[in-house]
């Protein structure tokens, strides 16, 4: 295990991390699953948030949990949008039950994992979230416990919040040692990420924080802006951001929407299907610390929680 942990670590040192994607030398056959058997039982916890609406970041969140899930990983997403929750809508399958049915000790958390393509996992928030806020420290520990269980089933959980700054959506932000901010190439959308990312790091300069631009008319545009908002980050807020990747403006997209489909499955071959193969891929090779592979959601939670009442 540990000589092939040192391979994982060449392999991740191979990216350029101020590249788009991956050069030809880091393209090598390896099983993405080993890198996770050797971390521990706690799950990846990654919250998933932009500067506004609109920009496509639930949709997002769906087909890189489904890409991530097609090369071998156990994804769950928790949809932690209070407004707007719809990661069932998006998938044409309605929920039953919430974590709020959990939280009051009518369901287990298996019974509300509802799921999706290819083995990717789902769970809505809805009322439970606002359970939270005034959750007992009885009900508290039982919804632990019970996370605890969701861990040693997912590698990744992705929380797929609101938009903006507001507290709850900060919270959520807040709570999780990994961010990923989905912006647009709109100066309104990317003035409103960098607000966002600024906020971030002025509670907590050691997150890690990625950025996926979507809707994009050509790789230059993109490569551009991405390129921009890196300095930007890296000149006003010290800090240095991931460029995770960047999604083409592919009218395949707003067709499996209205198909209530993801397009990774319905257009597998589509120019968006493989930008979000490439997204997938490269997250899936950061490097993560201990800290963070032993964070966990149980952690996650219990960070959330001081958040709501602070």
């Amino acid at each position: 295990m540990k000589d092939q942990a040192v391979k994982l670590r060449e392999l991740v040192n191979k990216l350029n991390d101020r590249n788009l994607g991956f050069d030809d030398e880091s393209k090598e056959d390896f099983t993405f699953r080993e890198k996770y058997e050797e971390s521990s039982k706690n799950a990846r916890v990654i919250t998933i948030t932009s500067g506004k609406g609109g920009v496509g970041k639930t949709n997002i969140t769906i087909n890189l949990a489904i890409k991530l899930a097609q090369l071998g990983m156990k994804i769950i997403i928790i949809d932690a949008d209070l407004g707007l929750s719809n990661v069932d809508i998006v998938l044409g399958k309605p929920t039953k039950y919430n974590l709020s049915d959990v939280i009051n000790y009518r369901k287990d958390i298996n019974d509300i994992l509802e799921e999706g393509p290819y083995g990717i996992k789902f769970i809505s928030g809805g009322s439970g979230l606002q359970d939270l806020v005034k959750i007992s420290k009885d009900k508290l520990a039982h919804l632990l416990v019970e996370f605890g269980k969701l861990d040693k089933e997912a590698d990744i959980i992705f929380i797929d919040t609101g938009a903006g700054i507001s507290d709850t959506v900060m919270s959520f932000i807040y709570a999780a040692k990994e961010v990923i901010v989905v912006t647009t190439p709109e100066p309104t959308a990317i003035t409103d990420a960098y607000a966002l990312i600024k906020n971030i790091v002025q509670k907590d300069k050691s997150k890690n924080i990625s950025i996926i631009l979507n809707r994009v008319e050509n790789s230059e545009e993109a490569r551009n802006i991405l390129e921009k908002i890196y300095q930007v980050c890296l000149k006003f807020l010290g800090i240095e951001i991931c460029k995770l990747g960047f999604i083409y403006n592919d009218a395949n997209i707003s067709k499996a929407i209205k198909r209530q489909e993801p397009f990774i499955i319905v257009y597998e071959k589509s120019i968006a299907a493989s930008n979000i193969d490439k997204i997938a891929k490269t997250l899936a090779r950061i490097n993560n610390t201990e800290n963070e592979k032993t964070y966990g959601l149980r952690l996650f939670v219990t960070k959330l929680k001081l958040f709501f009442n602070s």
